[in-house]
């Protein structure tokens, strides 16, 4: 599979639980949707990340990209420790420049 060089970082960065890494996949704008929540900027991101792979320690495994006019969607198989694991989550993306500009995680 053929993923943006920031979706492929991204992904590496949340299998290797680093959430320095991960913030610095998003512009210093961002916004990040995920359970209910809201995360604005680089900093609140990678702080979300952190707390969430401490809590979960997830990993992901990309099952297929698809590119649309304004977002693209990320299906990945995701597991770690939280009922239900593996699911498979949908990862809404709007990239510009090479950064992601927002993210939206639904099941």
């Amino acid at each position: 599979m053929n993923l943006p060089k920031v979706v492929a970082d991204l992904v590496i960065a949340q299998n290797n639980f680093d959430s320095v890494a991960y913030a610095t996949c998003f512009s210093e704008t961002a916004v990040v949707f995920d359970e209910g929540k809201t995360h604005n900027g680089r900093k609140e991101i990678e702080h979300w990340i952190a707390d969430a792979n401490e809590r979960y320690e997830a990993t992901m495994k990309a099952v297929s990209f698809e590119e649309k006019e304004t977002e693209s969607i990320l299906k990945a198989e995701t597991s770690g420790k939280f009922p239900g694991s593996p699911i498979v989550l949908n990862y809404h993306l709007e990239i510009a420049d090479e950064l992601i500009q927002s993210l939206k995680i639904t099941g």
